[in-house]
């Protein structure tokens, strides 16, 4: 415990908390906040993006004039030019005015810009402004005061004369080759811009002057009053990094995490002795404390977007599958009551924990199977959205203004919360502990054990499957463990498979094996099926909880057959009577409690010659009522109710079993 607590406090942040929780459309109960200091309101994040956008529709495209274009293209066309006069045979005397007069055009067009128009850029209009940088200087430009390829053809032949179409048509198709665009697109200076702006921009809106009040008491808080508390508590925690003790902030962290550990331990000791006994479970508890809280400390020092994210529905899920719904529901309380010291508005944050973990809890009351942990996190999502949707409405007052990507670190969390299921195994292995997911296994009539107590004792596994059902019944009507005492109901006769034939239920002839041993022998055999059994399951690794079945339910009874046997066929000699007794101990909880009494009432209705109403009433009473008088049932907490329940549900089903038509009158 005092490691635990070292290791939680060590890594939790150390600066002085803030002290108010708030909420928008609440009112503010506390008195008159004067603030202790200068602070800037900051802008909210929707504020910020707006006016990111807004600056970012102002900024022009950035088109540089790249003049090396027009010289390569001027160039190039006075060579194709000349060569194509060439090849066409045409009067050298003409070649130099036209190519003077079409060089002219084309060199005042790319003086003008030809600009490649950008379509990102053009925002369903066909023309848009754009910054032009000729010479490191920027200039405002329309893409109209330019020419396009297309307007620069056009120009070029309504301004180029020639004597004949075959002329114009040829020096026009020349000029198509030769038009490029010399105003071209810088899309680094451009991003380059935008970042700069997009970075310059103000992230707050005015001050609030030191000695200015933020809040009256009473006082609704709205969207400019929040907003100047969340700014004051940003600044406040800023400066609470470096002003204040951290050794007291440290010491204030032991006392209350001290604190809370100790509740949870005199939790246990008052209520839950067998753990606060056990120092593996007891460990397994604050490791898993530990750990949850260890995740909470990382995420804090990451800073994770939301510290929703991290699944804190595991801790309940992990306590109530090993352990039980009252302590799930004790720890995961006491684990969110810490964490609430560490997160923004705490309130808040332990509602929708507390209530996840509830529905968490009660959402695997029962679990029988796999797919009841994808049940389960349907659940905590469904809790998590009504938590969502609620506080949102509280806090904005409208639909509308739900901001629901909010919701993602929830499913996120939801998702994560699905390791549950790898975590309880590796505990199980660690720690030794059983939960119903390894006891639904254990009841798999397929297991090793089951099937070689099948062939080796079929009698025996009969019996066994026949108990099972009359203790699970019984346990289901007056509460507990039915899949702990299912199973330990198919294992409680293991140890029967070393010598089958001196059962009677595996006995197939009408001579026994007994008849030729003496009566001690006989009796010693019966016994050692409790040995054995417990030696055959720790052998195949078991858990103790099944165990725990095969050494109670026989108590610390007599062999009584035996014993009156040798009474009364050898009066005259001595009788240690513990030789014709159980080891015990007699059972110490409800579950083997009830096994030991079906066991025994299955056992003597198979003698019953003729298993009547009558009967099979009077045998269940006679078998019950003598358990009571051997005090066989003082250590577990079967009450008399429990007891008359379980009588009736015993004869009802060994009527069914025995097809008895019922007669509920002489049965009740």
């Amino acid at each position: 415990m005092i490691f635990t607590v070292f290791i939680i406090t060590l890594f939790l942040p150390k600066q002085p908390r803030f002290r108010y929780e708030f909420e928008k459309n609440t009112v503010w109960k506390n008195k008159d906040l004067i603030s202790p200091f200068s602070f800037a309101i900051l802008k909210t994040n929707p504020q910020v993006s707006n006016d990111k956008k807004n600056a970012l529709k102002n900024i022009l495209p950035v088109y540089q004039f790249d003049k090396a274009i027009s010289d390569n293209a001027l160039e190039e066309f006075s060579n194709d030019f000349d060569i194509k006069w060439k090849s066409t045979q045409l009067d050298e005397k003409n070649r130099v005015l036209y190519k003077a007069e079409s060089a002219n055009l084309l060199k005042n067009i790319y003086q003008k810009g030809i600009i490649g128009l950008n379509i990102k850029h053009q925002a369903g209009a066909k023309h848009y402004d754009f910054s032009l940088m000729e010479n490191n200087v920027s200039k405002t430009r329309n893409t109209q005061d330019v020419f396009t390829t297309e307007s620069a053809l056009i120009f070029f032949k309504a301004n180029f004369k020639a004597t004949n179409q075959v002329m114009t048509d040829l020096v026009s198709n020349l000029v198509i080759d030769h038009l490029v665009p010399n105003i071209v697109f810088d899309e680094r200076l451009t991003q380059v811009i935008q970042d700069n702006t997009v970075n310059n921009i103000s992230t707050t809106k005015g001050m609030v002057q030191k000695g200015e009040l933020i809040v009256s008491k009473n006082d609704v808080i709205d969207e400019e009053i929040y907003q100047k508390l969340e700014s004051y508590k940003t600044t406040y925690d800023a400066q609470t990094k470096t002003i204040g003790s951290r050794v007291l902030v440290y010491v204030g962290q032991v006392v209350l995490v001290s604190f809370i550990l100790t509740i949870l331990m005199s939790f246990l000791f008052l209520f839950r002795k067998d753990i606060f006994a056990d120092n593996r479970q007891l460990s397994l508890i604050l490791i898993v404390t530990t750990g949850m809280l260890l995740a909470l400390t990382w995420a804090i020092k990451m800073e994770i977007p939301s510290l929703y994210y991290i699944p804190f529905c595991v801790v309940p899920i992990i306590i109530r599958i090993l352990f039980d719904t009252r302590l799930a529901l004790y720890l995961h309380m006491l684990v969110i009551l810490i964490a609430g010291f560490f997160v923004a508005n705490s309130f808040e944050f332990v509602f929708y924990q507390v209530t996840a973990g509830m529905v968490a809890i009660f959402s695997i009351k029962n679990f029988v199977k796999r797919e009841r942990f994808l049940v389960s996190a349907l659940f905590i999502l469904l809790a998590y959205f009504v938590s969502f949707v609620g506080i949102a409405l509280l806090r904005e007052g409208s639909f509308r203004e739900i901001e629901w990507i909010n919701f993602l670190p929830f499913v996120f969390s939801v998702l994560l919360s699905l390791l549950a299921y790898p975590l309880i195994y590796l505990f199980e292995r660690i720690f030794g502990i059983t939960s119903d997911v390894a006891l639904i296994e254990l009841t798999n009539t397929n297991n090793k054990l089951l099937r070689e107590l099948a062939f080796k004792a079929p009698g025996t596994f009969q019996h066994s499957l026949q108990v099972a059902n009359l203790a699970e019944a019984a346990i289901f009507k007056i509460g507990g463990n039915s899949v702990l005492v299912r199973a330990g109901a198919l294992y409680h006769d293991v140890g029967k498979v070393d010598n089958p034939q001196y059962f009677i239920e595996n006995q197939n002839t009408a001579v026994s094996p007994h008849d030729k041993l003496p009566y001690e022998q006989s009796a010693q055999i019966i016994i050692q099926h409790v040995h054995k059994g417990i030696e055959i399951l720790r052998k195949n690794q078991i858990p103790e909880a099944i165990i725990d079945f095969i050494r109670t339910h026989h108590g610390n009874t007599r062999v009584d057959y035996f014993y009156q046997s040798f009474l009364k066929n050898t009066p005259e000699k001595f009788v240690d009577e513990n030789i014709f007794r159980y080891p015990g101990p007699i059972p110490f909880s409800k579950e083997q409690g009830v096994l030991m009494l079906a066991d025994s009432v299955e056992a003597a209705s198979r003698s019953l010659k003729n298993p009547d109403a009558q009967n099979i009433n009077d045998i269940v009473e006679r078998i019950i009522n003598y358990k009571l008088e051997q005090n066989q049932l003082d250590d577990c907490d079967l009450t008399l109710k429990d007891i008359e329940t379980i009588k009736l549900i015993f004869k009802t089903m060994l009527m069914s079993i025995y097809h008895v038509r019922i007669d509920y009158q002489q049965v009740l």
